[in-house]
């Protein structure tokens, strides 16, 4: 009798485990056939527009030829601009907080501060920009847009930076001590180096973070239709021009905004791509 209620309840599990592995699948499968449609789509229309004039060519006028250059070059400034800003800020942050202030009541609050930024609308981040860059200075400008994308890169390099250096074992910290060394230098020259991988991963995952960002630049660098590597004025990106082009009744302009859609996938990829292989390298060896 109770081999038979054994069995009979192993049987139920066996149901109840087969349901819920088949749910599982089945959701899987409903998720990764979305994401093959979308990239099937972009595939398809990006690669029908996309030619040698895409990346030497300027953005043309409506019904013209034309690439997207200057939103090319404009997105590589901008990025570049952020990660100078908030590579430095985010990397002390998350020094300090792991190996200073690692229990201290400050440490916490910032942590719960970063956390808030990590999740926080673009939209905002570009809002609060606007207040306090570009309303006093009275025009759009490029500086705006680095600062506000480079808001969006600091939380993601505090948080990559505080965890790899909590992993760094102690024992190589207590070694640096036992021979004199000062605490910056043991920072600088053996913990930094401990988890040099994984804080490269950070910086690259911030910059594949704000990449496709639009909502932030719209309200500080704006968009410039001529070719402008001033700083100090509206300055074109490749997130807004697509944003642009494919609210255009024009068809050129929603074929360049496909193609400018799949430069900044593959680029994004090809981030992530990398940012995984420093993550495995690093924990290999």
């Amino acid at each position: 009798m109770m081999e038979r209620a054994l069995a009979a309840r192993f049987a139920t599990r066996r149901r109840r485990n087969g349901i819920a592995t088949g749910l599982a699948y089945a959701a899987t499968a409903f998720g990764l056939g979305w994401l093959v449609l979308i990239l099937g789509a972009l595939l398809w229309k990006g690669l029908s527009a996309l030619s040698p004039a895409v990346l030497i060519e300027m953005t043309p006028p409506p019904g013209s030829a034309g690439g997207l250059l200057n939103p090319i070059v404009g997105s590589l400034m901008l990025t570049v601009l952020a990660v100078v800003i908030g590579t430095p800020i985010g990397i002390l942050a998350g020094t300090y907080m792991a190996e200073y202030g690692r229990y201290d009541r400050l440490s916490s609050v910032v942590r719960f501060i970063n956390d808030i930024l990590l999740s926080a609308p673009s939209i905002v981040i570009g809002l609060f920009i606007y207040e306090v860059m570009v309303a006093p200075m009275g025009h759009f400008s490029g500086w705006a847009g680095g600062v506000a994308l480079s808001v969006l890169v600091i939380p993601v390099v505090v948080r990559t930076t505080e965890d790899m250096l909590s992993l760094v074992p102690n024992a190589l910290r207590e070694a640096a001590t036992s021979i004199g060394l000062p605490r910056s230098l043991a920072i600088t020259r053996i913990c930094y180096r401990a988890a040099r991988a994984g804080m490269v991963t950070g910086v690259l995952l911030a910059v594949a973070r704000i990449s496709g960002e639009t909502a932030p630049l719209l309200f500080t660098s704006l968009n410039n239709q001529f070719w402008s590597t001033n700083f100090n004025g509206p300055i074109s990106s490749l997130p807004v021009v697509i944003f642009q082009f494919a609210l255009s009744p024009y068809k050129d302009w929603q074929a360049l905004a496909w193609t400018g859609a799949l430069i900044i996938t593959m680029a994004v990829l090809a981030l992530s791509i990398t940012a995984r292989t420093l993550v495995s390298s690093g924990k290999q060896s």
